[in-house]
Formats: structure tokens, C-alpha cells, sequence
């Protein structure tokens, strides 16, 4: 278990009554924010304490790991410069009745307030600039017992959690097809292409099969076990890059599923990488070798640049920073 304080002073009745956290994936800059690539180290069974205006107000319980998703429809005018595709994670949250103000216990907090990324100033106020931050242990422990037994009760509660699947990405995605079906100034022929290539198939897997032969992971060459996936998802892609065979690789279904979701990606020297995050006895389940350093060979100057928006976009992992 590890545990997350999260500011939520524009978008707390929307994420406590939708059971999720939602951030931008950058500043409105398109600078890197370690406060949103917090949400890519999230575990389902991790405790997050909710602090709005002072107070600490609810403890979440995260249920799934983060997932590309559109900024909710109903934040309305909250973040209007954030942009429209974040990071998004099921938590279930508990408002408490034993609500505390930091403020009132910095005798008591002070000393363990981490020098970097903390969420609190010396003095107990907030910081405006931290959406999500990862709390030390020792400072998660004192505010549990600041709180008493609610939270002591949510942890325990929190070690049974199974996770659950970030089914609205296929929603989304869907969405995604059917305004390409409706789209009248692309031709037919390149609408069911590129509605073919979202699963992987047609004239997607064609094209990527002309640069790659088999499973990087598994060694399947059969071409009917095999999916085409894209390394810049579908659903980030251009219409042209859907369809580029540089923006693929084929992978058996499970791996192309680890793929897609972020639990694995590459280096552009081949070199496998694997999420923090990952559930390693099912990957190894999977056919993913866990416990050595795996190399899947090399990849093409375009595979590189469509990787490299993989691994900062997708990727579930810690800060690189």
C-alpha cells in the first residue's frame, strides 16, 4: 500500500460523487507536471487522503491503476486550460465525520513533511501548485491517527481490493469510431481501415507486417494469433499515423493488452520495460519474463518516435525527474 494526499478545491463534489481522480497529463504549457504523473504510479488497494479548503475531508480507496482519459463533461468551467485527454483513476471515497485541519497538528506534522513534493507549506497551509503527491509513511500513519479509527477501519478494508478494468477507454474509443464512420470527407475504403485498424487488423496489420515478423515478446509468428498494436494508441493517433506501419508492432492479444494499457513498453534500444505498477505473477503468467533484462531487438527511426510517445504518454511509471 501506498498513500497519496490529492487537492481537490475545484473538482471535489464531481470526483467524490464519481468515484475517480482526473488530472491533465501536463501544465498548459505542455510542461511536465510530477504532480499529474503521480497518477500514473497509482495502485488499486492505495490509500488517498482528500484535502479541500484546509481540511482533510475524505479517504479514497484507489480500485484501478490510471488510464488516458477525456476531462470529464461535467468539471464544466473548472480548468479550462487543462487539456481535453488526462489521466484518470477509480477511487472509492468515504467523506469523513472526524474531519482535521493540519493546520491545528504542524507541532505534530511538521517534522514529517518531505522536503520534496510535499503537500503542505511549514506553516500548514496548502499548496495550490499539488494535485497529487505521495505521502512518506510516517507522515500517513500520524494523520491515520489523527483521524482515528475511520481510517484505520478504510485501511484494512483497502488490503482486500481487487482491481477493476478502466472499461470507459473502450467507450471512448468507440465514440471515437463512430465519428469516423460519420465522417463523409474521408472515403469509405479509408473509414473501414482505419475503424479496422483500431483493433488491429486490415490495412493497419498489413502495413506492419511488412516490418515485423512476430510477437517481440512471446516469439509467435502464426499471423492469425496476432495483433497489430499501436505504440502512439489509436485513440491519440491521426488518421494518417492510425495507419502508419511505424506506429505498430505485433503482439499476441495479452501482450498487446499490457501494451496499450502501459504495463509494458520499450526502450528505443529494445531494451523490455515493465511498470512499477504491474502486477508481475500475472505478467509472467502472460509470457512476460519478469525477472531478467529482456532485449526484443531493434526498432526502425519512425517505430522510435511513435515509442517515445509511448513511454511519456502511456507508460505507467515513476517520475523520471
Amino acid at each position: 500500500m501506498r498513500f497519496w494526499w490529492v487537492n481537490q478545491n475545484q473538482t471535489y463534489r464531481h470526483e467524490i460523487q464519481g468515484g475517480y481522480l482526473w488530472s491533465p497529463k501536463k501544465n498548459a504549457n505542455g510542461a511536465r507536471n510530477p504532480f499529474y504523473e503521480s497518477m500514473r504510479e497509482v495502485s488499486p488497494g492505495d490509500l488517498i487522503f482528500s484535502f479541500k479548503d484546509t481540511r482533510i475531508v475524505a479517504i479514497g480507496i484507489a480500485q484501478s491503476y490510471c488510464w488516458e482519459n477525456p476531462k470529464p463533461l461535467e468539471f464544466g468551467t473548472a480548468g479550462q486550460n487543462w487539456e481535453n485527454v488526462g489521466w484518470k483513476v477509480k477511487v472509492e471515497f468515504t467523506e469523513l465525520k472526524n474531519i482535521i485541519r493540519p493546520k491545528d497538528h504542524m507541532s505534530v506534522l511538521g517534522s514529517y513533511l518531505p522536503e520534496k513534493y510535499s503537500p503542505l507549506q511549514p506553516n500548514g497551509n496548502g499548496l495550490q501548485s499539488v494535485y497529487l503527491t505521495e505521502l512518506p509513511k510516517p507522515l500517513a500513519e500520524v494523520l491515520m491517527g489523527l483521524i482515528g479509527q475511520e481510517v484505520a477501519t478504510l485501511s484494512l478494508s483497502a488490503q482486500a481490493v481487487k482491481p477493476v478494468p478502466a472499461d470507459d477507454l473502450d467507450y471512448w474509443e468507440h465514440k471515437l469510431e463512430l465519428d469516423i464512420v460519420g465522417d463523409t470527407s474521408v472515403r469509405e475504403t479509408e473509414r473501414l481501415a482505419i475503424v479496422r485498424a483500431r483493433v488491429g487488423q486490415g490495412l493497419f496489420k498489413e502495413r506492419v507486417s511488412m516490418i515485423e515478423t512476430k510477437c517481440r515478446i512471446t516469439g509467435v509468428e502464426n499471423p492469425v494469433h496476432l495483433v497489430a498494436s499501436h505504440c502512439k494508441p489509436w485513440r491519440d493517433s491521426s488518421n494518417e499515423e492510425r495507419l502508419d506501419g511505424e506506429n505498430g508492432l505485433l503482439l499476441t492479444p495479452s501482450i498487446d493488452h499490457l501494451f496499450d494499457r502501459g504495463f509494458i513498453g520499450f526502450e528505443n534500444n529494445g531494451k523490455l520495460i515493465i511498470s512499477p505498477v504491474a502486477h508481475r505473477p500475472s505478467l509472467e503468467r502472460m509470457g512476460v519474463d519478469t525477472e531478467q533484462i529482456v532485449h526484443v531487438g531493434g526498432f526502425s527511426s519512425g517505430q522510435k518516435q511513435f515509442l517515445d510517445f509511448h513511454r511519456n504518454s502511456v507508460f505507467l511509471e515513476s517520475r523520471r525527474y
